[in-house]
């Protein structure tokens, strides 16, 4: 398949904080563990395996979880071997991590998961000595249904309307009959369409929750290449992370070690980087059915906000013995949890998420826990056979089409007008004429200065207006070969946002079917860190 790259930075989508990472800015090598590259992967993978040596009953425990987790889901043999292979020492996961999306939710669910796989593949190819394990972690104890309880199918937005409480996954699927008729019609005939029926229906009408609705589907997608579906909402994981449970209440340190890595992150000369997320006191929430709330620190009691539940420090330590599965970590103390249940080496995922990852590094280091390598996921820009033809005709390249709307179509326009509408060199001109009056006027009165300024700037402003008025009028002269420039930009960044964050993996499939995923699996390649544009 023709594939083309262009760098993160130069399509413009991508914050500086992602950018200074991937060039490997000097500033930002504190905040992080080892950039990836396959020789990084070598040292990861001794320090994880020192680290993992003194705790070898995690790995049957973890092994012992994901097989009864699988119980009722017909599993590939390669899935069922990596399972297997989890309780070897020589073997690791490579993990991302992704909200239980109505239907997968945006296009980069895919490349997310693809890049995990791909990475499991070429690091065995590098070091056949040991097991890789691609890894899908569930976010299954979120409670933000609003953000996951849609998605968006030829421009239209497919919603599952449900009052929601409580963690996510344990949500029963009542309702989403209602959803699969709206969508069953829209996806019109063919045997394509007739795939993508079978597959929700399968998964959202055959099951009564939506962490399992998202299981199967995921399962279905991406079993035969081996990849592991983990589901941490689990009484055995979370006993596993009682240790740093009773820490988090008793010290409050994520909060005190996120809060010095923000200071200094803001305190990084020539940058503007965002702080993604902010830590609270206790990062932790309370969990029971229906219901996921904070846990605050009130003086010496510990209380669940929104409820009359509250607890000494007694009795939320033995609360902690008794239920751990009742203690969610929130997005501080997540990825902690994860790195504590999973032998893992690299952690892939989109830009906000590496964002907040690199806020973790100090408090890694405090608990002792080998911080994982980060890894930014493929992004992709997929263009159909018919969008790839008009674009050549139209002489629109791949780098044309990530400018923003009035850069892309002034640049084409001038492009294709037959007069030229850029006075770049007028301005030089008229400035280098300015340039010998300022000389005059300090000669004879600098207090005239200020006058040939004004001028100058009277001159260049009317040039500008100028430039602009013509433009316009050629645009309108050209309307015919605009609106086909943004017809074909707006299919292919609707809403000028990237395709991968606005559509849904089903759009592309009734148009290639199976090719899909498998073109996908061919092409991504995870450690180079480019933006793939695939022409299928």
């Amino acid at each position: 398949m023709p594939t083309d790259c262009i760098p993160f930075k130069d399509t413009h989508y991508f914050s500086q904080l992602i950018c200074d990472y991937l060039e490997e800015k000097q500033a930002l090598k504190p905040f992080y563990n080892r950039f990836p590259s396959l020789e990084a992967f070598k040292t990861q993978i001794e320090e994880k395996q020192e680290q993992w040596s003194k705790t070898s009953e995690k790995r049957a425990i973890l092994a012992d979880v994901l097989k009864a987790q699988y119980q009722g889901f017909e599993m590939s043999e390669t899935t069922r071997y990596n399972i297997e292979a989890l309780q070897e020492a020589n073997t690791f996961t490579i993990t991302t991590g992704h909200q239980l999306n109505l239907f997968t939710g945006p296009l980069y669910f895919l490349y997310k998961i693809i890049s995990t796989i791909n990475l499991a593949k070429t690091l065995k190819d590098t070091y056949p000595e040991y097991h890789f394990v691609p890894v899908y972690w569930m976010a299954t104890e979120d409670h933000d249904f609003d953000e996951i309880n849609y998605f968006n199918f030829k421009g239209k937005k497919i919603q599952w309307h449900k009052n929601a409480d409580g963690a996510v996954g344990e949500l029963n699927t009542e309702g989403l009959d209602a959803v699969f008729e709206l969508f069953s019609k829209e996806l019109g005939p063919g045997k394509s369409a007739e795939t993508l029926r079978q597959l929700f229906t399968n998964a959202y009408l055959k099951h009564e929750n939506l962490a399992d609705a998202t299981k199967f589907l995921a399962n279905a997608l991406f079993s035969k290449y081996g990849l592991v579906i983990v589901d941490a909402n689990n009484r055995d994981l979370k006993r596993m992370f009682i240790p740093y449970i009773k820490q988090e209440i008793l010290t409050q340190i994520s909060s005190q070690e996120v809060s010095k890595t923000n200071a200094q992150l803001s305190e990084i000369p020539d940058a503007d980087y965002n702080i993604q997320v902010n830590p609270r006191e206790i990062n932790l929430f309370y969990l029971i059915k229906n219901k996921r709330e904070r846990i605050v620190l009130d003086g010496e009691v510990y209380k669940v906000v929104n409820s009359d539940l509250s607890f000494t420090k007694d009795a939320v330590l033995k609360e902690i013995e008794n239920f751990p599965e009742r203690f969610s970590p929130n997005v501080i103390m997540r990825p902690l949890y994860q790195e504590v249940i999973l032998p893992n080496l690299c952690y892939i995922g989109g830009g906000g998420e590496l964002a907040y990852w690199l806020q973790l590094k100090g408090y890694f280091n405090t608990v002792d826990v080998t911080f994982p390598i980060l890894l930014l996921r493929n992004s992709v820009l997929i263009k159909t056979e018919q969008q790839t033809h008009k674009l050549d005709r139209l002489e629109i390249s791949n780098r044309d089409l990530f400018l923003k709307r009035d850069a892309f179509i002034n640049k084409k326009v001038r492009k294709i007008s037959n007069i030229d509408i850029d006075f770049s060199k007028q301005k030089e001109h008229l400035r280098a004429q300015f340039e010998a009056m300022y000389a005059l006027a300090e000669e004879t009165d600098p207090s005239f200065k200020g006058a040939v300024g004004a001028q100058e700037r009277k001159q260049i402003k009317g040039l500008e207006h100028l430039e602009k008025r013509l433009l316009k009028a050629q645009k309108k002269k050209l309307a015919d070969q605009v609106s086909r420039m943004t017809d074909l930009q707006n299919q292919l960044f609707p809403n000028q946002s990237l395709q991968e964050r606005a559509v849904n993996f089903s759009e592309l499939y009734l148009e290639f079917g199976d090719q899909l995923i498998e073109q996908l699996v061919l092409n991504l390649q995870p450690l180079k860190q480019e933006f793939l544009i695939l022409n299928l």
